[in-house]
């Protein structure tokens, strides 16, 4: 009766399995990597701005240092400013970003289903959102005047356009087969719109969501810098005519770190869309 002979662990064998755990380490240092790579830039700019004024490179009241800026930020927060300056901003971007995302979306719709109302919207359409925001100004000025409707408007108009483009690039991209299965089943084109058309484009909206968000933030602090008396855009222009720039550069922080937050949010939502949508409507 032959013994089995059972193997015994060897050099060789232990390299092999060092091979097979040195891909999953590496996996893990490209993915630590990756996720520090966008930290790499603002690490090294805050580094360059530390050094500069501790070796007086800078004078400080060009560019205050940033123990200045923290302390700046400690009492605007404790007096209560920086959270009303701040609410109002917020209030001032929700609401015309929705109203630019609520029209954006029934233009776009319109556009996408309708080849005769693309005809003629279109090429008009096009040669206006080539106008930027601040051309726009000096009109509304003279019709709505210095108050908050301008404000919303031009918030509005800055959200309206991605929407508009990637709602009409989104229901043109319907898979043509599922249409024609549609067709085939007896859907009417409400159906057609409803089970077909507006799943396959929610990637595409959601990624012209995100993009709005950003023109109208961005539109938010211009129109504040240009016309008006409260929120971060007036804390900047404040702070500069005063000459405190320790006041601009905590305002320019904030600013800043809400945008990148939402911006965060929305692109983790919009991944989600994407991980939700069904197979049939995937690239």
């Amino acid at each position: 009766m032959s013994e089995t002979a059972i193997p015994l662990p060897t050099a060789n064998g232990d390299a092999r399995g060092a091979q097979r755990h040195e891909p999953r380490a590496r996996k893990w240092l490209r993915r630590i990597s990756w996720q520090l790579a966008p930290w790499l830039l603002p690490a090294t700019l805050f580094a360059l701005w530390t050094i500069g004024c501790d070796r007086g490179w800078i004078a400080p009241q060009i560019l205050p240092p940033p123990s200045r800026v923290y302390e700046t930020f400690v009492d605007l927060a404790r007096s209560g400013d920086l959270a009303s300056h701040t609410l109002i901003s917020l209030q001032r971007v929700m609401l015309g970003f929705a109203i630019g995302t609520l029209l954006g979306f029934v233009i776009g719709a319109a556009l996408g289903l309708s080849r005769t109302f693309e005809a003629y919207v279109l090429p008009g359409f096009n040669a206006l959102v080539q106008i930027p925001v601040l051309g726009w100004l000096p009109f509304l000025l003279l019709l709505v005047g210095v108050g908050e409707p301008l404000k919303y408007i031009l918030i509005a108009h800055a959200a309206l356009v991605p929407v508009t483009l990637s709602t009409l690039q989104g229901f043109r991209q319907s898979p043509p087969s599922l249409d024609e299965v549609a067709r085939g089943y007896g859907y009417s084109r409400w159906q057609r719109i409803v089970h077909v058309v507006l799943p396959a484009a929610v990637p595409t909206l959601a990624t012209g969501v995100r993009l709005a968000f950003t023109k109208a933030w961005l539109a938010l602090v211009v129109v504040e810098l240009v016309a008006s008396s409260e929120g971060l855009g007036y804390l900047i222009v404040y702070g500069r005519q005063l000459f405190q720039l320790d006041l601009v550069m905590a305002s320019v922080v904030v600013v800043g770190a809400i945008g990148f937050v939402v911006n965060r949010l929305l692109e983790a939502l919009e991944a989600r869309l994407r991980r939700g949508q069904p197979s049939a409507f995937r690239d």
